[in-house]
C-alpha cells in the first residue's frame, strides 16, 4: 500500500474522532489549552514580557525561554490529549496509532494554545 492509497482511510479515521466515544474531548481539550494560554498571556502582560511564537525561529536568545514557557503550560494538556486519543483508538478502532494520536494532540492542545496566547498578547499589547 502506498501513502496515497492509505491517505483517505487515514483522514476518515481522523474525522471519525469527532464522533463516537469520547467525542467530548474535542471540545474540552482545546478549552483547557485556551485556559492555560489566557493565563500565560495575562502573566506575560503582568511581567511586561513579550512572547512572540515566531521568535522561536528568528531570535536565538528568546528561543529557549519561549519553548520552555510554552511547554510548561501546554505540555500536560498535550500529553493528556495524546493519552485520550490512544484510549479512543483502543476502544473505537481496536488499534494503536501513536502518530495519529500525536497529530490529535497538536490539533487539540498546541494549536489552540498558540492561537489564544497570541490573541491575549495582542489584545493586551504585549506582542
Amino acid at each position: 500500500m502506498t501513502l496515497w492509497n492509505g491517505l483517505p482511510h487515514y483522514w476518515e479515521e481522523m474525522i471519525g474522532r469527532t464522533q463516537g466515544p469520547m467525542k467530548i474531548r474535542i471540545l474540552v481539550q482545546p478549552a483547557v489549552a485556551a485556559f492555560f494560554a489566557i493565563r500565560a498571556g495575562l502573566r506575560d502582560a503582568r511581567e511586561g514580557r513579550s512572547l512572540r511564537f515566531l521568535s522561536v525561529f528568528s531570535d536565538r536568545g528568546h528561543r529557549s525561554r519561549v519553548l520552555r514557557d510554552g511547554w510548561r503550560d501546554v505540555g500536560r494538556v498535550f500529553l493528556i490529549a495524546v493519552a485520550f486519543d490512544l484510549v479512543y483508538e483502543a476502544v473505537a478502532l481496536h488499534a494503536f496509532r501513536p502518530g495519529e494520536a500525536a497529530i490529535m494532540g497538536v490539533v487539540l492542545a498546541i494549536v489552540p494554545y498558540l492561537l489564544f496566547r497570541s490573541l491575549v498578547n495582542r489584545i493586551l499589547g504585549t506582542e
